[in-house]
């Protein structure tokens, strides 16, 4: 069972060549989902973050108001680590379930584990092989703003919240430019594909 991280910064096409990968039969794992998962109401994970953070961090229904939460931690590194403490075990040990759950099920599966934070969390988890969705800061600055409507002092937030390219890349088996044509980040995917299925 090969293991792939994916990763890539914000708006960096990543979801597309996930896409593309589960269209060829990858079982793809969203670390994104994961953490949604771990958070939900009733959830060991959510308790810690209200003791942690407050009850105001808890929305009427009981889910966590993420708004909340992140208005606290955006820009305060300590915070941010006291959240990562709670958050990344239990997102790791659920990984790790899932993963191993589709090598139960499968024992030739290719599994792809869609995760935007590798580089602040899981780069050193024994990956097959590494896949970095790259595209320049300005054509990544342009799509938060174009498809997800954010003015541009908020989209470059977002990248600069993030580990920099340079140290993204530094760490990729197989980099997939995605600042051209769709077609032509799909017909990369195609060829990652092949070279896994290769294998």
């Amino acid at each position: 069972m090969p293991l792939i991280a994916l990763t890539g910064g914000i708006a960096s096409g990543k979801s597309t060549i996930a896409r593309r990968l589960a269209e060829h039969g990858a079982i793809i794992v969203d670390a994104d989902q994961i953490v949604r998962d771990v958070q939900s109401p009733g959830s060991p994970v959510l308790a810690r973050i209200a003791e942690t953070f407050g009850a105001d961090v808890i929305a009427p229904d009981g889910s966590l108001d993420r708004a909340a939460l992140g208005a606290k931690v955006f820009g305060d590194a300590d915070l941010l680590a006291q959240l990562n403490a709670i958050v990344h075990p239990a997102v790791r040990e659920e990984s790790q379930r899932r993963f191993d759950a589709a090598l139960a099920d499968d024992a030739d599966a290719v599994v792809v584990y869609d995760v935007p934070l590798l580089v602040e969390a899981r780069v050193d988890d024994p990956w097959d092989l590494i896949v970095v969705a790259h595209a320049p800061v300005a054509v990544r600055r342009q799509r938060l703003v174009e498809l997800r409507g954010m003015d541009e002092r908020a989209a470059q937030d977002r990248i600069d919240a993030q580990v920099s390219d340079e140290r993204r890349l530094a760490i990729a088996d197989v980099v997939i430019d995605t600042s051209d044509t769709l077609e032509r980040t799909r017909e990369q995917t195609d060829s990652l594909w092949e070279r896994i299925s290769a294998q």
